[in-house]
C-alpha cells in the first residue's frame, strides 16, 4: 500500500494530499511558508493567520512578508565604480530603438500542463532545429502561438514591445541565429531565432545612471534575498521539499 507524502515546512503542510506540484512550484510554496513564518515571528503577522494548502497566501500575510523582507535584507547602493562597469558590460540593454526581426516556436504553459514534460519536449525541439534547421516546420505543427501559421514568424519588434522577461533574454544575445537556450516568460518556452537586426542607439553613461542602479540593486536584492531564503531554510524542518540553490517566488 503506497503512502501518500506531504511535503510541510516545519510542521505547515504545502498542498494537499491528493495535489500533484512540479518541484518548482513546491520550492515556490515552500519559501513563501518560510517568509509567512519568519513574519509571525518577527510580529509583523498574527499568529493565527490561516496557513495556505493551495498556495494562496493572505492579503495580511503578502504585506506582512514585504514588510519582514524589507527589514530582513539590506541591499547596499551599488557604488559609482560598479554602476559604470555593469554599463560597459551591459550596453545594449540600455540602447533604445534597436529592432530585431524575430521567429519562435512557443510550448505554452496552461492550466493542468505537465510542465516538467513539456520543457523536455521544448528541449528536444530546440536541438532539432539547431540541426536541421526545420524551423518553419517546427513551427507550424508545434507552436501554440498564431504565429505558427506562418513558420513563428514575429516581424520586426522593439524591446519595448516585448513582455520584459522574454525582451531581457532575446535582445541580450548578439549575432542571428537560433538561440542555443529556451527563452522562459509568462506564456511558456520559447524557442527563439534572430533572423535580421536594425540597430539602435546607445545612451551615454550618464544619461541612464539610473537604471544602470536599479538594474545593480535589483541583482543585489536577488543575491541577498537568496542568501537569507537559505539560511531560514537551514534553520527550518523540510520535509519532502529541496531548496538547494532554488530560486525564490518573488525573484522571478
Amino acid at each position: 500500500m503506497s503512502t501518500i507524502t506531504v511535503a510541510r515546512v516545519n510542521g505547515i503542510a504545502l498542498h494537499a494530499p491528493d495535489e500533484t506540484l512540479t518541484p518548482e512550484e513546491l520550492r515556490q510554496r515552500a519559501c513563501t511558508e518560510l517568509l509567512r513564518q519568519a513574519a509571525q515571528r518577527d510580529g509583523g503577522l498574527a499568529a493565527d493567520d490561516a496557513a495556505p494548502c493551495d498556495g494562496a497566501i493572505s492579503e495580511a500575510a503578502a504585506a506582512a512578508i514585504d514588510a519582514h523582507i524589507e527589514r530582513a535584507v539590506q541591499v547596499p547602493v551599488p557604488s559609482e565604480e560598479a554602476c559604470r562597469r555593469y554599463f560597459a558590460a551591459h550596453a545594449r540593454e540600455f540602447g533604445a530603438g534597436e529592432r530585431l526581426r524575430l521567429r519562435h516556436i512557443l510550448f505554452a504553459v496552461t492550466p493542468g500542463v505537465n510542465v516538467a514534460a513539456l520543457r523536455q519536449r521544448a528541449e528536444a525541439t530546440l536541438v532539432q532545429v539547431r540541426t536541421d534547421a526545420a524551423f518553419d516546420e517546427a513551427a507550424r505543427t508545434l507552436s501554440n502561438c498564431p504565429s505558427g501559421r506562418d513558420g513563428g514568424e514575429l516581424g520586426f519588434l522593439e524591446a519595448s514591445e516585448c513582455a520584459p522577461e522574454f525582451a531581457r533574454e532575446v535582445f541580450a544575445h548578439a549575432g542571428l541565429g537560433v538561440l542555443p537556450q529556451l527563452v522562459h516568460s509568462r506564456h511558456g518556452f520559447h524557442i527563439v531565432e534572430i533572423v535580421a537586426r536594425e540597430g539602435g542607439t546607445t545612451p551615454s553613461f550618464e544619461a541612464v545612471r539610473p537604471a544602470v542602479t536599479a538594474a545593480l540593486e535589483r541583482q543585489a536584492f536577488v543575491t541577498a534575498l537568496r542568501q537569507y531564503l537559505q539560511v531560514e531554510a537551514g534553520a527550518a524542518k523540510l520535509e519532502g521539499v529541496d531548496l538547494e540553490g532554488a530560486a525564490t517566488p518573488l525573484v522571478q
